[in-house]
């Protein structure tokens, strides 16, 4: 029995020497993981996680039957990125198990386009080990859900997973991180992401890293939606720009990664070709759906005093953690990155990607033609006394 404690990971870290040492952990598979915040004399909060660990006679891979290249799990394969993630992995032959959380309504769309489901909980680490027989990578796109705090799945789950990943010889780890997530070691959230970061390189893993900007995805029910039912949509008064990707772009450049041994053990950033400010996306769907937008302003120093009031209680600290991360993205702060190198390296061309202009032209297109249909069709079916 061996118990190996990690000693804080402070909010700026020292250098990835000092983490390495302090990572340094036997092979694992059962972790049982306290994460806390202390302050002390006012100083910037720290995170630190204990693991107490059961060590595990090391194996040798080669003595059991060989894993396939093409075996992934998907973890969070139910969300934005998952899903696409795992119709990309079908549609390119892969073999795909999606880690899915046991729940009311099963996954059932998964199977239907030829996944295998198995249910497991990133926050009960006793879970974990079963989905990882087989398994030759894990691409990891879970996050927690809005209900429960940050750090339940995104760090605790998340250290148990990569410990577990680590014991059974998975071949490599891919994790999807946040763009400027070690420049804002204030916000929770990114925080956590950076220092995922750190212990995955810290691991002896194969791995590949991919900070993200913002997805397109998330603009349809942000202002697309509103602005077709004539609902007010919510914006600040910050010029934050965002270079938005489109997630089944995500996917396939991720693919394209894994096949190329020069993204071994990378750490990149995915991009989308233009970067905008929130009142740019708005007018733009308002161009494209044919009607003003009724916009309701939050001015950026009304949300630091929310996130100020919320950490007064309790039962709010998570509220305050999120905003802290809504602070950030209304902020000037410029969400993006140059993509030439990684497209050289990946070997794509940057006129593939799709843009925001060309995502929300589509989308507008095919909603409003929808909608003109079943108008149609309704005065069709009139009936008149």
């Amino acid at each position: 029995m061996a118990s190996t404690s990690l000693a804080a990971l402070p909010s700026q870290l020292a250098s990835p020497g000092r983490l390495r040492r302090r990572a340094a952990l036997s092979s694992a598979s059962r972790s049982n993981l306290l994460l806390h915040r202390a302050t002390k004399g006012g100083s910037r909060c720290r995170l630190a996680v204990t693991c107490n660990a059961q060590a595990v006679a090391p194996t040798s891979i080669a003595q059991g039957t060989p894993v396939r290249p093409t075996s992934i799990l998907v973890v969070g394969a139910t969300g934005t990125l998952g899903r696409q993630v795992v119709r990309r992995a079908l549609d390119e032959g892969y073999d795909v198990r999606c880690l899915v959380r046991p729940r009311p309504a099963p996954a059932d769309f998964l199977r239907d386009w030829g996944a295998t489901v198995v249910n497991a909980d990133l926050s009960k680490p006793e879970t974990i080990p079963a989905t990882l027989v087989g398994i030759h990578t894990v691409i990891d796109c879970a996050t927690g859900r809005p209900e429960e705090p940050i750090r339940t799945v995104d760090w605790e789950g998340k250290v148990a997973l990569i410990q577990c990943a680590k014991a059974m010889g998975i071949q490599k780890y891919v994790f999807y991180s946040i763009h400027n997530c070690d420049k804002h070691p204030e916000v929770p959230l990114m925080e956590i992401k950076y220092c995922t970061e750190k212990f995955i390189q810290d691991s002896g893993l194969d791995y590949i890293i991919i900070r993200l900007c913002g997805f397109m995805q998330g603009l349809i029910g942000q202002y697309a939606v509103p602005i077709l039912e004539e609902k007010s949509v919510w914006g600040t008064d910050a010029p934050t720009r965002i270079a938005y990707m489109d997630t089944q772009d995500v996917a396939r450049l991720t693919f394209i990664a894994m096949r190329n041994e020069k993204a071994n053990r990378k750490l990149m950033t995915f991009a989308g070709p233009r970067a905008w400010t929130t009142q740019e996306v708005i007018t733009l769907c308002e161009r494209l759906a044919g009607q003003d937008a009724n916009v309701t302003t939050v001015p950026v120093a009304v949300l630091r005093f929310t996130r100020q009031l919320t950490r007064f209680f309790q039962w709010t600290n998570d509220v305050a953690d999120r905003l802290a991360f809504s602070e950030v993205l209304s902020s000037d702060t410029v969400f993006s990155a140059p993509m030439n190198e990684t497209y050289q390296l990946l070997g794509v061309d940057g006129n593939d990607i799709l843009s925001l202009e060309k995502y929300l032209q589509d989308y507008f297109t095919n909603i409003l033609k929808k909608l003109k249909d079943l108008k149609a069709q309704s005065k069709q079916t009139d009936i008149f006394f």
